[in-house]
């Protein structure tokens, strides 16, 4: 699926409170959670013990980090949402998270993208957007978190 263009303030200020698109499905492998383990420190065996995971864990198996589903914005994002006329962005920060469901490895995830606010900034534009992380086959979203961006024109 091709990102959605926003060309700059004026266009992405049109756009407040529409659902702007969705990323491509993305697998979550074993590796990518052994890795995001590795990267964090967080070896909890309900990611990295497949086997004790299979046995012990009330999801059947192991699952993602919350955090490793919630770090994959910046690779789905720009699969949904491209903005463009401005120089730089930076990651502004979180209004709120939640991790509603978990995402067993294996799973299949993707990205949708919700413009809440576009508000002036000097020198640029703050966009506060909901980003709902969803599994394939799931009931509930995995995550639901409102992110903050801050773009310089």
């Amino acid at each position: 699926m091709a990102p959605r263009i926003i060309n700059g303030s004026a266009e992405m200020k049109s756009l407040i409170g529409e659902h702007l698109g969705y990323s491509d499905w993305m697998d979550i492998s074993q590796e990518r959670v052994n890795l995001f383990a590795d990267a964090t420190g967080d070896h909890q065996w309900i990611h990295i013990d497949v086997e004790r995971a299979k046995k012990e864990s009330p999801f059947g198996g192991p699952i993602a980090h919350g955090y490793l589903t919630l770090s994959l914005a910046p690779v789905l994002l720009p699969q949904a949402v491209i903005s463009t006329g401005f120089k730089m962005g930076v990651n502004y920060g979180c209004n709120k998270v939640r991790f509603m469901s978990p995402v067993p490895v294996g799973a299949k995830l993707r990205l949708g993208v919700k413009l809440l606010a576009a508000d002036d900034i000097p020198g640029g534009l703050q966009t506060t957007y909901e980003l709902t992380f969803e599994t394939e086959g799931a009931t509930k979203p995995s995550c639901v978190a409102e992110v903050i961006f801050r773009s310089y024109e």
